[in-house]
């Protein structure tokens, strides 16, 4: 049923963006599915039975569903290079309810952990009739992109693959590693979210100069040394705090990263829920293959093939996979916390810099208002209607600010500016 009800997720995640096409669509989506979720958990206060496997197949659907309808509030209700925060706060205050159902269900009684899940159902339905509806209203989406729609789908795919790579050490670490401290369940019952909390909190409120690529290697690192204490530590409760202190602050790390990166792409596709949803199906059928792999390793004892040594195997695809996909999010996603970016520097700060590359480059007068406008992530076409001229004429300064500079997209251009201010500091 477990297996089962995470397949059920991953199609809701999926199939979303087919199904779900307006933000009015989104919010009887969320309404219907609350109260269907509040109705079908009347039956687990029952004994186990074949409603037991439809609602949890039915409700995990709908669940998907709702994850990726979410993407249309993402989108319209958060400023695009503000979403890294608002993800984090969704993961913090997610992680938070389910250590205090877990807590309830596992130290009070399951009937207890459940009904207080219907008191947090309502509490949703609630939130939800408060949404807005109108999917003309004013949103801080951006007025579109001029971006290749090939590499735009190139960069999905790339990331998808990544995402699905390493959720596998996640569905390996529910399979394998939990089970080997279940004894443990005092700490596991309440500790489990801990690590994963406090990295999305340091994350989010690190500076938004500070690159943050680097702490994905370190995060790998992580992963890796979590899997080496398992296989070499104790089952007692350090054994546990060291295991998975590491294995969730790393993975805290790599979901802020990809849902950001995912909330940054809602600008690249008419219908945001179909982004949101491939992303995030792609980490649930990690989960889902690192599970069924950890479950067929397992209980018979296979030595043949070590979960931990399979994991370690993940976590070197996983960063042969990286470099290239930091180059394709450097390219396409000018403003992401994790990449670099000139668009969060004051205004005085980007005018000494375009000025300094003025300079440099023998730029003109105009063609330093076009790259100050690149520079902040503007389409061709805003850039044109900012200057009154037309997006040829646009597009002939970008080639000649590219040509001065000997450099072929704006994320060179980026970088030059990055290491321009870096010089003048250090100076």
């Amino acid at each position: 049923m477990v297996f089962s009800g995470v397949a059920a997720i991953f199609a809701g995640l999926l199939l979303c963006g087919l199904l779900i096409k307006t933000k009015k669509a989104a919010k009887r989506l969320f309404l219907g599915s609350y109260l269907f979720f509040i109705a079908i958990s009347l039956i687990f206060f029952f004994p186990p039975s074949r409603l037991w496997a439809a609602g949890i197949m039915a409700g995990s659907f709908l669940a998907g569903g709702c994850v990726a309808a979410w993407a249309f509030y993402l989108k319209s209700g958060t400023p695009k290079n503000e979403r890294i925060k608002t993800v984090a706060d969704m993961l913090i205050l997610s992680n938070v309810l389910m250590i205090l159902l877990n807590m309830a269900a596992v130290h009070l009684s399951p009937q207890t952990g459940l009904a207080l899940a219907m008191v947090m159902l309502l509490g949703a339905f609630a939130f939800a009739l408060k949404l807005p509806a109108d999917d003309n209203v004013a949103s801080f989406s951006s007025s579109g992109q001029e971006e290749n729609p090939i590499s735009i789908a190139r960069l999905l795919i790339f990331l998808c693959l990544f995402i699905l790579t390493i959720s596998i050490n996640s569905g390996l670490m529910y399979q394998v590693v939990n089970p080997a401290f279940a004894h443990l369940e005092w700490l596991t019952s309440w500790y489990w979210a801990v690590p994963y909390i406090a990295a999305l909190f340091i994350m989010r409120n690190l500076p938004r100069r500070m690159n943050r690529a680097y702490i994905l290697y370190v995060a790998i690192a992580m992963i890796g040394l979590s899997f080496i204490g398992f296989m070499s530590l104790g089952r007692g409760a350090a054994s546990y705090l060291v295991v998975n202190t590491l294995m969730l602050g790393a993975c805290g790390v790599y979901d802020l990263f990809w849902w950001s990166i995912l909330g940054e792409m809602l600008e690249l596709h008419e219908n945001p829920a179909t982004i949101l949803g491939m992303g995030l199906s792609a980490n649930v059928l990690g989960v889902l293959l690192g599970g069924l792999i950890g479950e067929a390793v397992t209980p018979a004892n296979n030595h043949v093939l070590d979960p931990t040594l399979l994991a370690l195997v993940v976590v070197c695809v996983t960063l042969v996979l990286l470099p290239p996909l930091h180059n394709y999010l450097s390219s396409l996603l000018k403003g992401h916390a994790y990449l670099s970016d000139f668009s969060v520097l004051s205004e005085q700060e980007q005018t000494n810099q375009i000025d300094r590359a003025a300079q440099f480059g023998n730029l003109s007068e105009r063609e330093c208002q076009v790259a100050s406008r690149l520079l902040q992530g503007k389409t061709y076409k805003t850039i044109a209607g900012e200057l009154y001229i037309s997006e040829n004429t646009v597009k002939y300064y970008v080639k000649n600010i590219y040509s001065k500079f000997n450099i072929q997209s704006r994320a060179e251009l980026i970088d030059i500016m990055l290491k321009k201010e870096d010089a003048a500091l250090s100076k």
